[in-house]
Parts: C-alpha cells; structure tokens; sequence
C-alpha cells in the first residue's frame, strides 16, 4: 500500500510552519535577554520569568495534552476490559492543576527557583540532591519516549509510513526550535499547538459520531452490543487499583519540572496560579473528543468498516484505536487533521520534557556539582547538548514498548521517588537530610520489593488482593501511594529524632556528617545575600496556600 501523500504533504507543512514559528520565538528570545536583568541561562529556562500570562496558560496545557493523552483516553475507553471509568485522565489533571494552583505556584514562584530541584539542593546540598535528580530526569526522559511511540503508532496507521521515520523527523524537529530558543520557543510553538490540537481534534467528532458503522454511543454505553459497555465496570477488588492510579497521575505530576517550568517562567505568583487553574479546566475539555471517539470505536461493526473483522481489540491493536478509528470512520482529509493534532500534541509535549531533562541536568548537575565556575556562555552550550541527548534517548526508547507503558512508568517515578522529598522540602521544616537518605532508601526498596507488571518484575510482597493474571501478579492494593506514605512518614521521623539527638548533644557535632539544619529551604536571593555576607541562612516556612491573594 502506498504512502498517504495528501498526509505527507499536511504534515510536512505542519511541521515547517511550526519550526518557523521557534525560529521566530528564538529571535524574542535574544531581545529578551539583552533586556533582562537575569542571565542568559536563564531566560532559556524560564523566559526571564516574564512569559506572557496567555502564552503561559497555552503552554502549560499543550505540556500536558500530550500523545500520551490524547491516545491514552481513547484507548481506555474503547477496551473492553476498562471502559469510561478507567479512562480517568482528564479528572486527574483538574486535580493536579488545581493542587499545583493553591499549594505550589505561590512558593516556588515567589523564591524564584529555576527548576523545582532548587530547593532540595539548597536543603540538602548538591551531592545528596543528585540522587533524587537521577530519577526525575530519567522521568522526563519516559515521558519524551511515550510521547514518541504514540506518533510513531499513530503516523503508521494514517499515513502508511515506517514509525521510524516519523519518529525522528518529529523529534529532529523538536530539537532543533528547543535548541534555538528555549523556553521562548517551546512556549510560542505551544500556542500554535493547542489552537491546532483543539480545531482538529473537536472537527474530527461529528464525522465519527454519524458514521454509518457505529450506532448511538448512549445505546452502547451500558448495554453489550459489539463488545462490553464502553462506561465500563469497577469490581469491587479493583477499587484499591483505580485510587492508586488516580493518585500516581493527579500527584505523581506534581513532581514534574515540566509544570514547573511553567509556574516559574510566570511574571508573578498570581499569574502562575491563574495559569494552573485555567489549564486544568482546557486540559479536561480537550480530552473530551478521545472520550468520544474510545465510545464511537467501541460502538462500531468493524465488518461494516475498510479494517474489516476482527475488532482492533481482538488482534491486540486497541492501543492504535484512535488512528485506526481516524483512519476508517472518517473521511481522508478529517484522518489527516486527527493526525496533525496527534503530531502537534507530541511536539507540545516532547519540547517541554527535553528542556526539563536540560533543565536539571544544566543547573543542578552541571552547574553545581560538576563546574561551578561555569561561565552563563557554557551553561547555555550545556543546555542544547542535553537537550539533544535527552531526544536521542528519548527517540531510541520509543522503538521498544508502548505509550501507555512508558506514560505509567514516567508518572510512578515521579510519584513513588520524587514527590514525598519535593514535598517534606517545601512544607516540613522539620526535614534534614538523614531524613531523605532513609526515606528514599525505604521507599525504594519497598516499591522494587511490590514488583511492576509492566516490567514483568514479581512482587516479593504480596499485600491483600494480589492475584495472579496471565501469568504476571498484579498488585489490587495502592501499593504505590503506600509507598509515598511511607516515604513521607519515614523522612519527618527520621528527620525529627536526628535533630533532636544533636540539638540536645546527646551525639556530638563531628558525627554530624549531613550538617542537619532544621529549617525550610531559601530562597535563591536568600543563598546569594548569605553567601556574600558569610551569615547563616535564614528558616523561613514556605507554605502559603492563599489563592489569588492580593499583592
């Protein structure tokens, strides 16, 4: 079968348009730091921390409305064995935006960090904080890999061509605008994504929804008609399962550099906050159409169709339903526009995830523990290599396994690993470093113990509920936020009975390797004044929940 070249040709035309609009953004970005008072380095990373509120809000939405997504909303709610229910992604994301609104923006925002790794390593120092930056940019990195496998899928089914090819055009693309212009050109190229991404996707749903192969998804919704209802059905045994993935996507993102790049490239705390609840409310209206069209698939006779029988389900193709569904209830031209959204989703969200990896290996890698004399120059030549290495992984990991596997991985990093140290810093003062090093220990080792079924990796502990299934034990007890929870309660003990044994000198200083400080993390200006000063830093609490509050 021949290449769909109608497709190519939009596609190809999508893909200049949109590496027009970095180079543009890369122009902005060179007037802005010959403007700004901050260094280069940081304009790249943060825009100067002075990015448009609007551009803002489409930025952080096209971050999260990715591939992964997009793809992973369709292809729950088409199969058979999870339907609606389990198809919770545009939910989680109102709860993560809404919590990244009250409980982070203000904080992080008003210490002007440069990634949400700054406070762990003005707390903690740079040594110790580098074990809790190994995972969060191994996180970015999934997530770049799942957000490519789900191009590389889609591109296929549509446009009849190698996922390999499609894969690294798309991801060439994406370094190179992230190259030129940082944060800038990721946020421009975003804007134009989400308007893309929005139109098409929203112009697919009326072509799926009167084709004449699916019948009436309200008739199919609880009732078995092709397959089992798309609302699907949650067993009673399965509930401890579906609040652990709830809870490892609605706060496992929470622990991305991604978001906060976004909440500190903002012009205020206000503004950063208005941009997390304006995202949780586009997120979840712009995962209604996947919703959709996981229904229509699941409300259609596949014999009536071009794919013919079996079902995509029944030859193990369920996690392509969106581009198969695209590819055969639609007219040409409307498959065509699906696929640009799924492209456009893939680069809104890949850019992001290859400037967080850059992000934290160039400031709080590079720059603190490797050369510390670096010069803003360096630092910004480090931040396009690890933006290119980032990609090349991320390209290379995308040929081996699917999205929905790399997205659940990526978000049980973040989740299980990075997010109770993230929070003990901004919120425990109490917090020091034995605390870390013991909780991080303890909850590696009882996540590693609990096993993973999408690595084939056995539990060798089996809590209430593990059943054997095909071959593999899954877990049906919230294994993952049992972790968290131990993680947390492990760090503020540890760190409480440490500084109490050498507050109380019942051990000596020498023994104090860690140098505890019971105090919350500073601000960077703080760090600067104390540095020059040679005074101690200041304890200052950094939770403050107030909403919109008045400056």
């Amino acid at each position: 079968m021949a290449a769909n070249m109608p497709g190519l040709i939009a596609v190809a035309l999508f893909y200049v348009f949109i590496l027009a609009t970095g180079i543009w953004a890369s122009r902005k970005s060179k007037h802005e730091e010959k403007r700004s008072t901050g260094t280069g380095t940081e304009v790249a990373l943060v825009a100067g921390r002075n990015i448009n509120i609007i551009v803002g809000i489409f930025s952080m939405t096209a971050t999260w409305v990715g591939g992964g997504y997009i793809l992973g909303i369709a292809a729950t709610t088409y199969e058979p064995t999870k339907g609606l229910i389990w198809a919770i992604m545009p939910l989680e994301y109102i709860v993560n935006f809404s919590l990244a609104g009250i409980f982070f923006a203000k904080p992080l925002r008003d210490k002007e960090y440069v990634t949400m790794m700054d406070p762990l390593q003005l707390k903690y120092g740079e040594t110790l904080t580098c074990t809790l930056l190994i995972p969060a940019v191994v996180a970015e990195v999934l997530w770049v890999a799942c957000i490519m496998a789900g191009l590389g899928g889609t591109m296929s089914v549509v446009l009849d061509i190698s996922s390999f090819y499609s894969i690294c055009i798309s991801a060439a693309v994406a370094i190179i605008y992230t190259l030129l212009g940082g944060m800038f050109s990721v946020a421009y190229t975003d804007v134009i994504q989400i308007v893309f991404i929005f139109v098409s996707l929203w112009l697919c749903v009326p072509f799926l929804m009167l084709n004449p192969a699916s019948i009436d998804i309200t008739l199919t919704a609880f009732n078995g008609t092709f397959q089992a209802p798309w609302v699907g059905t949650l067993d009673p045994e399965d509930v401890g399962l579906w609040i652990d993935d709830f809870l490892v996507v609605s706060l496992g993102c929470l622990a991305s550099q991604g978001l906060h790049q976004r909440i500190l490239s903002a012009a205020s705390s206000k503004e950063a906050q208005v941009m997390c609840f304006a995202s949780a409310v586009f997120s979840f209206i712009l995962g209604i159409p996947s919703l959709l069209l996981g229904a229509v698939a699941a409300s259609t006779d596949w014999n009536m169709t071009s794919y013919g029988s079996p079902s995509p389900y029944d030859r193990g193709e369920a996690d392509k339903i969106l581009p198969i569904a695209l590819q055969h209830l639609t007219p040409n031209y409307i498959s065509i526009l699906g696929t640009g959204s799924v492209a456009a989703a893939v680069m809104s969200s890949m850019d992001s995830c290859l400037l967080a990896a850059a992000s934290l290996f160039t400031n709080n890698i590079y720059k603190n523990l490797i050369r510390k004399q670096a010069s803003d120059r360096e630092l910004q030549w480090v931040i396009k290599i690890s933006v290119t290495i980032a990609g090349l992984v991320g390209m290379g990991l995308a040929f081996f396994g699917n999205v929905l596997t790399f997205w659940m991985l990526a978000t049980d990093v973040m989740y299980t690993l990075v997010l109770p140290q993230f929070v003990c810093v901004l919120f425990f003062p109490i917090t020091n470093g034995y605390g870390a090093v013991g909780s991080y220990i303890l909850g590696v080792m009882l996540r590693v113990l609990s096993g993973e079924p999408l690595l084939h990796l056995p539990p060798a502990i089996h809590f209430p509920g593990c059943r054997l299934i095909d071959g593999v034990y899954v877990q049906h007890f919230p294994y993952r936020t049992l972790s968290v929870i131990v993680s947390l309660s492990a760090n503020i003990l540890i760190s409480f009975v440490t500084s109490l044994l050498f507050d109380k000198r019942i051990l000596p200083k020498r023994c104090d390797i860690l140098q505890v400080r019971s105090h919350s993390a500073p601000s960077r200006a703080d760090a600067k004044s104390n540095v020059d000063n040679n005074q101690p830093i200041a304890s200052d609490q950094l939770l403050d929940t107030t909403c919109l509050s008045p400056s």
